[in-house]
């Protein structure tokens, strides 16, 4: 079995008193890779060593994720909120000497991606989602079907410390829980990988920042997100939404279209996948984000 990661280096970088962890390696422009529910930077395994020979690739851990550090929460939830998670990423980028650079982020890294695109406009040149719309979209749209499917929303918003209790009994169940379901045949999440996220939801410290993350997602965040559209403010990068064919967001929203109120420059592509696209796509993944990043025509 080939091992992850083995050319890349390890970064720790304080970030205003906050630890974020990255995976550091190759050359060129820079492109930033941002993770999401329940992982953390393991998940680009399969992408991010493919893209080295044509980016410096920076994947990182979120904020409460991975080996990033997870700082205990405020009453507001501001301290695990979209803005404060993008703030770090762009430091990270500062103090590895990017001023400017290309973001990608799935799922959760997708949404932070969201924020810095319109907190950090100076600084990032073109920004890919996958498979995502916009947190506002969702809870403004919510139906049965999406209670069902995104159920874990509204359970790790719960007050602290129910989903904590509930989580830290059996991390195990948990997290095979994420992906079961939510995988398009015949892919299925390695053992390896499986190993490191359920590793990181050993630490209760983890567990908790990670509900807040959601806690932050359905009160701070939406309130930052309703002062953006009341003010008329769109991402001005170009922006790729990719989505898996078979997931919630593929099968219940016109994608494209969606991110076209959020956004003045939208392409966007389905691919043959569920819910984790980088995993269950690479190579397609890999094709996307490097026409894109450099700009060609037909992302």
């Amino acid at each position: 079995m080939t091992i992850p990661f083995t050319d890349f280096d390890r970064r720790y970088v304080d970030v205003d008193g906050v630890v974020i962890h990255a995976r550091v390696a190759g050359s060129g422009p820079a492109i930033l890779l941002l993770h999401g529910y329940p992982e953390s930077s393991y998940m680009w395994r399969h992408v991010a060593p493919a893209l080295t020979s044509d980016f410096t690739v920076v994947a990182a851990d979120l904020r409460g994720y991975g080996e990033s550090d997870a700082p205990a929460d405020d009453a507001d939830h501001l301290t695990y909120s979209r803005r404060a998670m993008a703030a770090d990423q762009v430091g990270l980028m500062s103090a590895l000497g990017h001023e400017r650079f290309a973001v990608a982020g799935h799922d959760r890294g997708g949404r932070v991606a969201h924020r810095m695109a319109l907190d950090h406009p100076e600084r990032v040149e073109r920004v890919a989602v996958l498979d995502i719309v916009p947190t506002l979209h969702m809870f403004e749209n919510v139906d049965r079907a999406m209670a069902q499917s995104y159920f874990h929303w509204f359970f790790l918003n719960q007050p602290f410390d129910l989903p904590e209790r509930l989580i830290t009994a059996d991390p195990e169940g948990w997290i095979a829980s994420r992906f079961r379901g939510r995988t398009s045949s015949p892919w299925r999440v390695e053992a390896d990988a499986l190993e490191e996220y359920v590793g990181a939801f050993r630490d209760p410290a983890r567990v908790a920042a990670t509900c807040a993350d959601y806690r932050a997602a359905a009160s701070i965040d939406l309130v930052h997100d309703r002062e953006d559209r009341l003010a008329s403010r769109r991402i001005t990068a170009p922006l790729l939404a990719v989505w898996g064919a078979s997931s919630y967001v593929g099968r219940h929203f016109d994608v494209t279209r969606v991110w076209q109120d959020y956004a003045e420059d939208v392409s966007g592509v389905a691919a043959p996948s569920d819910h984790y696209v980088p995993e269950e796509a690479p190579d397609l993944t890999v094709r996307l984000l490097t026409r894109f990043a450099r700009g060609e025509a037909g992302a």
